[in-house]
């Protein structure tokens, strides 16, 4: 039973077996519906006897699609394409697809031209579009030019509930500067992600929310901009810090800035909370290991990416329940010892 000469059955050997044609094995292998039930039976049966395991090359060929789910992204931020790929990857574990990362740089002018290339020459079964390229409509439009399936993921709904995965930034920014102001801060800052954002705009849209909600009024002078990383938090904190009155918190956009923001209070021989409380967005690992560890909003990242594999996967022989629910995902404040009341109300 081996006509490829390797040991293995071959598609071949399951015809033979089964008395029909190399088509018909490849009917059941790909769940035609054109088949009938005694026939389909009797060859899983040989499959599961033979231990015969599809070739997904032919396959691919047959079907004219890979296997593959693209994930594609420009984000600065690693921990978050990170936590995508760990809930795809999830979703992807046991089924016949497989991952594959495809950076750009979206500030090419081919850009949009190098993901019809990859989209062509991988033939995925579907892809996976990060903020804030997932934010370009040109993108979506591509895939449908080209059959290709895809979910774009954001900080606000973007498309039909089967091609969206979306947060709830600025709702949950609110949330947590609310906490602040609870607490009795009034001096309160913001490190505002990079400009051509979508998560950025709805986070400083959250912030300004909460601050004209409150006994205060939001203060232009008490906003920094920097661009997701770390030596930016740095930067953005040691400005906002300078100014006077001193602020008693300071909410940053994502974590890794809010890390920078609480290096540059400890260069300035600040204690954090006493004299200066810091909340964070995402949750990623660096806020549960820093000193002290970080109050920040939970940004439900391995739900979202779980989510858009499923999308994807959706009428397939790997299909999950609950495939095209609804797309928003709440994000939800976690709170830890970078927080309390300032020490002069």
């Amino acid at each position: 039973m081996d006509n490829d000469g390797s040991g293995k059955a071959t598609i071949n050997d399951i015809a033979r077996l089964a008395g029909v044609s190399k088509k018909t094995v490849s009917r059941v292998i790909n769940r035609s519906a054109l088949l009938n039930e005694d026939t389909r039976q009797n060859i899983e049966a040989i499959i599961r006897e033979t231990g015969y395991v599809p070739n997904p090359q032919a396959r691919a060929l047959a079907l004219r699609r890979n296997f593959l789910i693209g994930l594609v992204h420009d984000n600065p931020n690693a921990q978050m394409v990170l936590g995508v790929q760990q809930g795809i990857l999830g979703v992807l574990k046991g089924t016949e697809y497989e991952l594959i990362v495809h950076p750009v740089d979206r500030g090419s002018t081919t850009m949009v031209a190098d993901i019809r290339q990859f989209v062509e020459r991988q033939r995925p079964h579907g892809i996976v579009l990060l903020p804030p390229i997932s934010e370009n409509p040109e993108l979506a439009e591509l895939c449908r030019q080209l059959g290709c399936r895809y979910v774009r993921m954001g900080s606000d709904v973007l498309d039909a509930p089967e091609n969206s995965v979306a947060s709830n930034d600025r709702a949950a920014v609110h949330a947590a500067v609310r906490h602040l102001v609870d607490l009795g801060h009034r001096f309160i800052g913001l490190i505002a992600g990079p400009e051509g954002f979508r998560s950025a705009f709805e986070r400083f849209e959250g912030f300004k929310d909460a601050m004209y909600d409150g006994p205060m009024h939001f203060n232009a002078q008490a906003v920094e901009r920097g661009d997701y990383r770390f030596e930016s938090g740095i930067a953005a904190g040691e400005r906002l810090l300078a100014n006077e009155p001193r602020l008693t918190a300071i909410f940053a956009s994502n974590d890794e800035m809010a890390a920078g923001a609480l290096h540059a209070a400890k260069r300035r021989g600040l204690d954090v909370p006493g004299d200066l409380s810091i909340v964070g967005f995402d949750d990623t690992a660096i806020a549960a290991h820093l000193w002290p560890p970080l109050t920040t909003v939970r940004w439900p990242i391995l739900e979202m990416g779980r989510a858009a594999a499923r999308k994807l996967l959706a009428g397939t022989r790997d299909a999950q329940p609950e495939a095209a629910g609804d797309p928003l995902f709440l994000s939800t404040l976690i709170e830890r010892a970078s927080v309390a009341s300032p020490r002069v109300a």
